[in-house]
């Protein structure tokens, strides 16, 4: 698949009716492990409930500026369908009468991605869509935000799927982020296990992003013991289990 931008939007026009919405997000594939996951944060509340949606191996789509959750259950049922990316994105704007007031991002189980920015999106809108990748926002402060998103993305290859995701929404948010602030982000990715890797969500917070930093190293220690935990009930307490496995890197050095 040859790289693709489309570039984003700075004009005026008339804005749709309703209160303000804005969100910049990206989504993304470890071509290396076939991870797929989804990093976002917006002015509105609870944008993990609403933009995120994906399953493990199959796909992972993002929906924002008037998100309507019960797209991505449409969309979800589609990739199981074996729709690719960029027929899921269609098929979804086809059904919808709303679609020029949203931004729609996809990527399937086999690398193919899709991305939409409506013509009723507030600017600065756009998005920009590269082979393992897309990132996209509407009422940014600049196109800035979703570039230095790509940049830092294409920039983390050799790292895991989750710290590639976290550092591009950070950059995003250092170049500017959006027109307001931001209240809520959520961090999704998924490996092989249907249910996700990682799936953190920070709500109600003055600086989201960073919040959700502070979490996800947190958790970050953890991951490999909540996979393990799903078919061995019996494993040990989380924290024995993190000094064990740090006893272990002492003895191994």
């Amino acid at each position: 698949m040859t790289d693709m931008i489309t570039a984003g939007r700075t004009e005026l026009f008339a804005s749709p009716p309703g209160p303000e919405h804005n969100t910049f997000t990206i989504i993304g594939r470890c071509e290396r492990t076939g991870m797929l996951g989804i990093c976002t944060t917006t002015r509105s509340l609870s944008v993990g409930s609403r933009v995120t949606h994906g399953r493990a191996r199959v796909g992972v789509i993002a929906f924002q500026a008037v998100a309507d959750p019960r797209m991505g259950y449409l969309a979800m049922r589609l990739f199981d369908l074996g729709y690719s990316a960029p027929k899921v994105v269609r098929e979804l704007q086809d059904s919808d009468p709303h679609a020029e007031m949203r931004q729609i991002a996809a990527i399937d189980g086999d690398g193919n991605i899709a991305a939409v920015t409506g013509s009723n999106t507030r600017p600065w809108t756009g998005h920009q869509a590269r082979k393992h990748h897309v990132a996209m926002g509407n009422v940014l402060t600049s196109e800035r935000t979703v570039t230095s998103m790509t940049e830092r993305f294409e920039a983390t290859v050799a790292m895991p799927l989750e710290d590639r995701l976290m550092l591009a929404i950070e950059a995003g948010r250092d170049a500017g982020g959006q027109i307001g602030g931001q209240v809520s982000a959520a961090l999704l990715v998924f490996d092989t296990q249907p249910f996700p890797h990682v799936d953190l969500r920070v709500d109600a917070h003055d600086e989201p992003v960073g919040e959700l930093r502070r979490v996800f190293e947190v958790y970050r220690p953890f991951i490999p013991y909540y996979n393990q935990r799903a078919s061995n009930p019996a494993i040990a307490p989380r924290t024995d289990w993190l000094d064990a496995q740090q006893g272990q890197g002492s003895a191994a050095r």
